[in-house]
């Protein structure tokens, strides 16, 4: 494990104050809070990250795949500060100068003609905000998605989801349906390759909208590469085939960049790698690095029009916030003079991809490699010829142990990883660095053997 930079003493004591006052009073997202150990964390930097006791970790999580930009960035860090000391806040209704300028930033990348911004807090509420506009847009209320998909925890996201966590909260009547996207190394469609997930994919969408009445359907939500649930890129031709039967049946077609967007991909958008122009793209996390809340929905020209000389039926109190839309700005126009997206391809396709694609010709526990960018998933398999996987779905406890095992080997050897069902994600910041990813993939390389051991004749 490697060690704090030179100049931040280790304070094992002061450590375990944040620890105790975190247990006694901090509620935790998605946990069983009295089974859960949160590592107290004293700062970070650049690609890395520390803990109070001296032990320094490579994040090739990039938190929840949001620090696009690494920590603490100087420029990001610097713009907060001024914005700060200029004006904190500001209600939404006012015209707000890093306001239109983090607007007109992302308007300017994306594709096509979303040209108008709405922001939000976060990517669960440009969900929330993109489908409530597809719904008034088309005056119908369904809404399709796929199964393997994350959308956010609110109301209406949850029930959008497709995974697994949306069980608790699924109650049935949010309007929503669940369609399979293509996934061709475990296809529901019985693919043989790309060409035929594809055209079968897209026939089940035909058919499920055909099912569930066409003129009840508001909008179809994608990711552009899904993310949480298995960094899913889809084949060729699939984005354009579903924007041909969204147009066909008159449905909104809306893409969540969320977790794809701002540079993760090795372009500004997911979307550009497949020439697709949806309705809608929500954004949020790699807009600003996660160093202020802030998401957004990108609005076409068609769907702008409709609230014209109708209100748009909602807002926020932090719509806009001027802080998030200062950090936004600085995260932006750096990105862009320091060639960070360029990077995140670049090491996306001469480091990461290269070294992933190696390691599963020599580790049995590595079923597929996919990804673009820094946005990778090695697919973790108890036997390569049936593909079954090394922990089963919603695993925990004992029958999750190969995954904690590898997850346990990796932070030993200084990486901090993204780990979900029987994945683990490769999702470093944007501006990580070759030898900083080299390092990363050899201690990845290592902590492999810990799942090779749970696998046939391992």
């Amino acid at each position: 494990m490697t060690t704090q930079p030179a100049g931040i003493a280790a304070d094992p004591e002061a450590g375990k104050a944040v620890k105790a006052k975190d247990r006694a009073h901090v509620f935790h997202s998605w946990s069983a809070q009295g089974l859960i150990d949160p590592l107290p964390i004293a700062g970070g930097e650049g690609s890395y990250f520390w803990d109070y006791d001296g032990n320094r970790y490579l994040d090739f999580a990039s938190q929840l795949v949001n620090t696009n930009i690494g920590h603490q960035h100087p420029k990001v860090v610097a713009a907060i500060q001024e914005q700060a000391g200029r004006m904190c806040t500001l209600a939404p209704g006012f015209a707000v100068d890093v306001r239109a300028e983090a607007a007109r930033l992302v308007a300017e990348r994306t594709p096509g003609d979303l040209n108008k911004i709405f922001w939000t807090n976060g990517g669960a509420e440009a969900v929330e905000h993109a489908v409530r506009m597809a719904r008034v847009h088309t005056g119908r209320n369904k809404v399709l998605s796929a199964y393997r998909s994350y959308h956010g925890a609110t109301g209406t996201a949850i029930n959008i989801t497709g995974d697994a966590r949306r069980w608790p909260s699924d109650n049935g009547t949010a309007g929503t349906a669940h369609f399979f996207g293509p996934h061709t190394y475990r296809s529901p469609f019985y693919s043989e390759n790309d060409e035929q997930e594809t055209e079968r994919a897209l026939a089940h969408l035909d058919q499920t909208i055909a099912s569930e009445g066409p003129g009840t359907v508001a909008a179809v939500i994608l990711e552009s590469v899904v993310g949480t649930a298995g960094i899913l890129v889809p084949p060729p031709g699939y984005l354009q085939g579903v924007r041909e039967i969204c147009d066909k049946y008159g449905v909104v077609f809306i893409l969540d960049e969320v977790m794809a967007g701002f540079g993760r991909t090795g372009k500004w958008f997911a979307a550009d790698h497949f020439d697709v122009t949806p309705d809608l793209i929500t954004f949020a996390k790699g807009v600003n690095s996660g160093y202020v809340p802030l998401g957004g929905v990108a609005i076409s020209g068609a769907i702008a029009e409709t609230f014209e000389q109708r209100p748009y039926p909602g807002g926020l109190t932090y719509s806009g916030h001027p802080l998030a839309c200062g950090s936004a700005v600085a995260t932006i126009n750096t990105m862009a003079e320091e060639g960070i997206v360029e990077n995140a391809a670049h090491i996306g396709e001469t480091v990461i991809g290269p070294a992933l694609r190696e390691m599963a010709e020599r580790h049995p526990s590595v079923g597929e490699v996919r990804g673009l960018g820094v946005f990778w998933a090695l697919d973790l398999v108890r036997d390569k010829a049936t593909r079954e996987p090394l922990v089963p779905q919603g695993a925990s406890g004992e029958a999750n142990k190969p995954m904690a095992d590898f997850a346990a080997a990796c932070k030993r050897g200084g990486v901090w990883p993204f780990v979900n069902a029987n994945r683990t994600h490769v999702v470093p910041p944007c501006t990580i660095s070759e030898a900083e990813a080299k390092e990363g993939l050899a201690v990845l390389d290592e902590a492999l053997s810990a799942a090779d051991a749970y696998t046939v004749g391992g």
